[in-house]
């Protein structure tokens, strides 16, 4: 099965329009795209800064926690990110645990990890924030752009379908192989 884009306007937050899907019944599998969050939401509390222009998306789906813990799902969901930016720029992105996504130290994306259950059926939802053409400007935090360390034309469009593409791979793996499969080939 494949994912769905479901695109909004303005949202309170990706995450919480997953939850609210998810809750619904109406969809259990899909991505959460906006042009703008009220309320956009990091870990442990945080405020995640929502300048237009940059992408706000979450990615929600049925998952198996005996098959593959939570803690290697962040692992992937970076990975996953990575690869794709690295497209963009010959800079290099590294990881800073437990959830964001760095170029020379300044945060590029952050990524939020939550499980809801439903029915007796748990639920992984990926809020993934990418600061592609706006730095925010953050007191507490430095930031950057992915347009900054680019050469190439940044579209938002382009990121989130090659994001969607990578979850459907994901969820087929997940669906088809076995955890040590899934593990080695998002390693």
């Amino acid at each position: 099965m494949k994912i769905k884009i479901i695109r909004f306007k303005s949202v309170k937050s990706t995450n919480d329009e997953a939850i609210r899907l998810i809750r619904s019944d109406k969809h259990l599998l899909g991505l959460v795209s906006t042009n703008f969050q009220i309320n956009g939401r990091g870990t442990m509390g945080k405020k995640w800064i929502s300048d237009r222009g940059n992408i706000f998306i979450s990615i929600f789906f049925k998952v198996n926690l005996i098959k593959i813990k939570i803690e290697n799902y962040l692992i992937i969901n970076a990975k996953i990110i990575q690869k794709i930016l690295n497209e963009y720029t010959k800079k290099i992105i590294k990881l800073k645990k437990p959830n964001d996504l760095l170029i020379d130290g300044k945060k590029i994306c952050g990524i939020l990890q939550e499980i809801i259950n439903h029915k007796k059926k748990k639920y992984l939802i990926t809020g993934i924030g990418i600061n592609t053409k706006i730095s925010p400007s953050n007191q507490n935090l430095k930031c950057t752009s992915l347009k900054i360390h680019s050469n190439k034309n940044i579209n938002n469009k382009i990121i989130i379908d090659k994001i969607k593409k990578n979850y459907d791979r994901l969820i087929y793996d997940l669906n088809n192989h076995n955890a040590l499969y899934v593990k080695k080939k998002y390693k």
